[in-house]
């Protein structure tokens, strides 16, 4: 019997990688991208966003539509922001929210690739 240091590496239990696994860093980040995402009122706020026109909505027709009180809407919408599927934009006393374009899709490929 040959000790183990003589057996080939293709006799170990391996199998080649087709493609390159995902980095840490870029695991972490995805997996901040999809926290952010993981919320049933986010995923309104954004179903909501993308529905009006040119994926632009008043922080007024999120309140309207949504039974939540309008600090954690607030709240709901910094994550957003920070995560990058909306942008903010200030007219006046009113915050406008836009749906960044590409965001959902690029998470979208690449939960595609994993």
């Amino acid at each position: 019997m040959l000790p183990l240091t003589d057996i080939s590496r293709a006799d170990a239990c391996s199998t080649p990688q087709a493609r390159a696994a995902t980095s840490p860093e870029h695991a972490e980040t995805l997996a901040h991208s999809l926290k952010a995402l993981a919320d049933p009122a986010r995923l309104r706020i954004i179903s909501i966003v993308s529905a009006h026109a040119n994926q632009e909505a008043c922080v007024c027709d999120l309140t309207d539509q949504l039974t939540l009180s309008q600090p954690t809407i607030s709240h709901h919408l910094k994550v957003l922001v920070e995560a990058g599927f909306l942008s903010r934009a200030k007219r006046g006393t009113w915050s406008y929210y836009s749906l960044v374009p590409g965001s959902l899709g690029a998470v979208a490929r690449v939960l595609s690739a994993i």
